[in-house]
């Protein structure tokens, strides 16, 4: 059953050496996800789930130990999804898990084994939900860390350019999130999502359907949109 729940951004931005110069724009969102993060280990759960979406190939499970890397952006650093593991798993970890998994790194967690999920973008409210429902029968206890951006069309800078639908959209995915109000989520239009680039959409409807049967209360720790990006921390507990 879900005990407990942590809902992340994922740009990876997040990484400081990756953000160089602009890295203390999103120092408050880091100290957010840092409280969320506590509010897992707090849980004591039996098994940590990394739930995040990803390129066609990078979905799937991914086991503990499963390096990631930014050296695609440019910066020498390794991340791993837990203690690394011997022998090293062959696929690498999608940007949003290891984004995650820094994040797991930079708090210390050692409170539970871990393992990461990466879903497409495209995955229909009703898989979602099922996948939830999965990953809520895994363990006794289990949490999840879901990391996931709103919509990246906030700005006429960002990276999907100005929609005026993009704020509405984000005020309504961060107030859900706030409220663990599950059938808000579940409402949220994948078509709409994807116009508007907010690829936390499938992940967030993934935890909705982990909740079902949790009874969870929700509290928002941050909402902003720098970059044109909406970016939310939340933790359910």
């Amino acid at each position: 059953m879900l005990v407990a729940a942590a809902v992340c951004p994922c740009p990876p931005l997040l990484v400081p050496e990756v953000a160089a110069g602009a890295a203390p724009e999103l120092d408050a969102a880091r100290a957010a996800c840092t409280d969320a993060l506590g509010v897992l280990a707090a849980a004591r759960p039996g098994l940590l789930v990394v739930v995040g979406t990803a390129e066609e190939g990078g979905r799937g499970p991914f086991p503990q130990g499963t390096p990631g890397t930014f050296r695609g952006f440019g910066v020498d650093l390794d991340v791993h999804l837990g203690p690394a593991a011997h022998p090293v798993p062959e696929r690498p970890l999608p940007t949003s898990l290891a984004v995650g998994a820094w994040l797991l790194e930079r708090t210390g967690w050692s409170d539970a084994p871990i393992e990461g999920l990466g879903v497409a973008d495209t995955l229909e409210p009703e898989r979602c939900a099922e996948t939830g429902r999965e990953l809520a029968g895994r363990a006794e206890r289990v949490a999840l860390l879901v990391m996931g951006d709103g919509s990246a069309c906030r700005t006429v800078k960002a990276p999907g350019y100005l929609d005026e639908r993009a704020a509405p959209f984000d005020t309504e995915a961060a107030r859900a999130l706030g409220a663990a109000d599950l059938a808000a989520l579940r409402a949220l239009d994948p078509a709409l999502a994807r116009e508007l680039k907010a690829a936390g959409r499938a992940p967030w409807q993934i935890l909705a359907g982990a909740a079902e049967n949790a009874h969870l209360g929700g509290a928002l720790l941050y909402e902003d949109a720098p970059y044109g990006v909406g970016y939310m921390v939340a933790s359910w507990s």
